[in-house]
């Protein structure tokens, strides 16, 4: 049954009850029988539970396969197990911090169940109590007052002016006036419109009511909302499946390595294999796999997140969701709320047609029953509340307390006005406001030129083309008339006063856009990004927001709920490009204009401050939520929440987002760059018959010194043309736009200059170009290679720009490079730990030549990017 669309009385018959309420031992059968009327919480996952999810993330297993094989190596040449600990130590920290990151699903039902009333004013065998809400059951009489929380769905019995902000439900800006009688149809007929209905988490804010409930628990609207909530999945983001791709593809090269390696020494040992040539040759194998593991990978992407989420934080971006970060460099859709989010929420007077505003204005606050606060911010009904402070904008509260109100007739939706009876000194006069084509039926006489004059056919004629103008432009029209009596009236029946009435005016208001919200669209378009407008608006005020702010454009069209509900999932998905702006939309709606767009293969993003915007702000790839005026449900669904409600600092996010992301790839690049160069280099010593590096030497380049660069890669300011370029295909690869390749040639170039270095340095040592096992050889490459890592962090500043381009500096890789620098010299020069590495004594000679094959790098890699950037134009 759609209660809606039923007479009172049928609904009563309906749920077995009685315009009186339930009997006590009735309500509690139900009670028993249904259950309580709150919101059933989400399934918890424990502690332990949550942190060996964190440990089977890809990026983890390999490195618990390091810290393995790190400890087979101990175990067999008897060393310690510092290598060991410190790859344990990464996983811990990443364990941990996966594992700190709230619940969103858990808190946005505890919120929900915040926002459901805690008491409420029920009929029981005939008598009104106050009982809790969460003992309601269906069949219940609820009477609701202004200030009252609705505690669960219901069908209005009785409505005395009666008006419920649902704007958090709804997205609806203005207050929904109530009342009883049938809507009739039997169409769906959106949240919205449902003027005889209320709902579990809206508000009464203006006169009086009682309500039969019709559902309760998680079958009111709310309840859809918390079952969406708990259904909806949390897919991984672009970078979470780029990072699973690359462990899949450094699996396979380990597993790879490995078995051609082994394979290569077997068969050059055949016939002559021995057990321990064997598991030499495993261990041999096993040093490339190392070389392979970008061990310090996992740790780089991590911390890099963790420090702009620090960033963003100072820049009122708060990020719930380290990975969500990136997300943001790669959408291409937000789909933005109106109430709240391109607008301030928050009705405001913007023009007035009269020929006295102050008189007007003056009118216009005296009938209204909003109040000034101690702050001097009208508290009320919204639109009243523009009133008052639109008088108060002009200096006439004042003037307004010395009036008295000695009688009113209250608005009501019949009538559609109010009007009110005030005196000052000895003078008695009446102030009516309301729709402006009802007020004006009841006026005899209009100002003009400061006079009293009659109300022509001319005149009402320009008043109503005056009301057009300004309703066709979405703005919310009132008009106030005044009647001057000698002596207070005899009735203060509606009949009676709202008659003869003098028009004063036209007063009209909207929720205005924020002021910075029409740069920020066009910058998005700039960065090439598409904004939707979602709203539970009308059609026609959705439309007026969206073309002034540059929304809706060109071809691109409008469409209600009611016409969604009229399109198939296939056809929307096809056809979802054309649409800009949804206005009456419901919950349900949001979440399939997320998923078509999504379906399209869009990076999509949400942003919304209501309890409505819930659900598809968790089924988006990126969920923004407002921090001010979003609910709490909201933001913990949200993965990031915007702290000053600004939807200018998503375009700030969104810089941020595309500047980490470049800055892992970097990194990335930087890291894989030099495991490629172990592995090359490595491999070949084993061909020619020599050992380059030993494992533990492969463990301290990538744990040690390269993780230090990698890290302030990370802290590299936007490159020029960040905010000017189209948000990248998050279907690319992590290897797209020339990565691959860019890895493969660096990691040969520094492969050469380690491999030569080991030449040189048994050279200078024994002063004959061999192949041999050397101490000194080992020493040069391993300084080599450190310090070419160490230089082509400088290159890694840019992918393609030249290193001398650089507009900025960037200290941190200075720093970075000095302490690696630091630990570098430190471990071939501290007489225990040169000992324990195995390495060498070498000469300032040695150590000069070492350091000029590394600032090779820089000329080297130059060169590319010069071909590179010529090549690509």
């Amino acid at each position: 049954m759609k209660p809606y669309v039923s007479d009172s009385s049928a609904v009563l018959q309906f749920v077995q009850s009685s315009a009186s309420g339930l009997a006590s031992d009735e309500a509690r059968m139900r009670l028993a029988r249904d259950g309580a009327n709150r919101l059933k919480e989400g399934k918890k996952k424990s502690l332990l539970r949550r942190f060996f999810e964190e440990l089977l993330d890809p990026m983890t297993l390999i490195l618990l396969a390091a810290a393995l094989v790190s400890g087979v190596l101990a175990v067999y040449a008897d060393e310690s197990f510092a290598e060991v600990i410190i790859i344990l130590s990464v996983v811990l920290i990443n364990a941990v911090l996966g594992v700190v990151q709230e619940s969103k699903a858990e808190k946005a039902i505890a919120a929900l169940q915040e926002i459901s009333a805690a008491t409420s004013k029920v009929l029981r065998d005939g008598q009104q109590i106050t009982l809790r809400s969460e003992e309601l059951v269906v069949g219940d009489v609820v009477i609701l007052e202004a200030g009252d929380a609705v505690p669960a769905d219901g069908r209005i019995l009785e409505s005395a002016s009666m008006k419920i902000e649902e704007s958090a439900l709804t997205g609806e800006s203005v207050p929904t006036s109530k009342r009883a009688d049938a809507l009739g149809g039997e169409s769906e007929i959106p949240l919205g419109d449902r003027k005889n209905m209320v709902y579990m988490g809206s508000t009464v804010v203006y006169g009086r009511g009682s309500a039969v409930i019709t559902g309760a628990g998680m079958n009111t609207e709310m309840g859809k909302i918390a079952t969406a909530l708990t259904e909806a999945k949390d897919d991984q983001t672009p970078l979470q499946r780029k990072l699973n791709q690359l462990s899949k593809i450094l699996s396979f090269l380990v597993l790879g390595i490995c078995a051609i390696i082994f394979a290569v020494d077997l068969l050059r040992a055949y016939p002559h294999v021995t057990g321990a040539g064997m598991l030499d040759t495993f261990m041999v194998a096993v040093s490339l796999a190392v070389a392979a593991i970008p061990e310090g990978l996992a740790a780089v992407v991590t911390i890099v997140l963790s420090i702009g989420v620090t960033k963003m934080s100072k820049r009122n971006a708060v990020i719930r969701r380290l990975t969500a970060v990136e997300t943001l460099g790669c959408t291409q859709i937000i789909c933005s709320d109106k109430t709240g989010t391109l607008t301030q929420n928050k009705m405001t007077v913007v023009e007035h047609s009269a020929d006295d505003e102050k008189r007007l204005a003056l009118a216009m606050r005296l009938c209204s029953d909003a109040k000034l606060d101690e702050n001097n911010q009208a508290v009320g009904e919204p639109t009243e509340c523009a009133l008052v402070n639109d008088a108060f904008a002009m200096d006439l509260e004042a003037q307004a307390r010395e009036f008295t109100r000695i009688g009113e007739a209250p608005f009501d939706s019949g009538r559609k006005m109010m009007s009110v009876v005030c005196k000052r000194g000895d003078t008695i006069t009446q102030f009516t406001k309301g729709a402006p084509d009802e007020v004006l039926k009841r006026c005899t006489h209009c100002l003009r030129d400061g006079k009293i004059v009659a109300l022509t056919p001319e005149l009402r004629q320009e008043i109503l083309a005056a009301n057009k103008n300004m309703a066709d432009r979405a703005l919310r029209v009132l008009c106030g008339a005044l009647r001057a009596w000698d002596a207070a009236p005899a009735s203060y029946e509606p009949e009676y006063l709202e008659q003869n009435l003098c028009y004063l005016g036209l007063s009209a208001m909207i929720d205005p856009i924020r002021p910075e919200v029409k740069d920020a669209i066009e910058q998005c378009r700039l960065a090439g990004i598409r904004p939707i407008m979602i709203t539970g608006d009308h059609r026609d005020t959705a439309v007026a927001i969206a073309t002034q702010l540059g929304v809706l454009q060109g071809t691109l069209q409008a469409i209600t709920g009611a016409q969604l509900d009229a399109i198939s999932d296939e056809d929307l998905h096809r056809d979802i490009a054309n649409y800009a702006v949804y206005a009456r939309v419901q919950p349900e709606h949001k979440v399939r204009i997320v998923n078509a767009w999504r379906a399209n293969g869009y990076i999509t993003a949400m942003t919304g401050d209501g309890v409505n915007d819930a659900p598809s702000i968790k089924n988006a790839d990126i969920g923004i939520g407002m921090g001010i005026t979003g609910t709490d449900v909201t933001k913990n669904v949200a993965d990031m929440v915007l702290s000053d409600d600004n939807f200018a600092t998503i375009v700030s996010a969104v810089e941020e987002g595309r500047r980490i992301y470049d800055n892992i790839r970097k990194a990335i690049q930087f890291l894989l760059s030099s495991n490629l160069a172990e592995v090359l280099a490595v491999f070949t010593a084993t061909l020619l018959g020599f050992t380059l590096l030993s494992p533990v030497h492969l463990l301290w380049i990538n744990l040690i010194t390269d993780c230090f660069p990698a890290l302030a890669l990370g802290m590299e300011k936007s490159e020029r043309d960040t905010m000017r370029r189209r948000p990248r295909d998050a279907r690319a690869g992590i290897f797209a736009n020339g990565m691959g390749v860019d890895i493969a040639l660096q990691g040969f170039v520094i492969a050469a200059l380690t491999v030569f270095s080991y030449f040189l340095g048994h050279f200078m040592e024994s002063g004959v170009w061999e192949i041999a096992n050397s101490a000194s050889g080992m020493t040069m490459a391993f300084l080599t290679l450190s310090l070419v890592e160490i230089c082509h962090g400088f290159n890694m500043r840019s992918r393609r720009g030249s290193l001398f381009g650089a507009a900025t500096q960037n200290p941190w890789l200075w720093g970075a490079a000095a302490v690696s620098l630091l630990f570098t010299i430190s471990v071939i020069y501290v007489p225990f730990l040169a000992k324990a590495f195995g390495f060498a004594s070498i000469s300032l000679a040695e150590f000069g030549a070492a350091a000029g094959l590394a600032l090779c790098i820089l000329p080297l890699i130059e060169l590319a990017k010069l071909v590179q950037r010529r090549m690509e134009k």
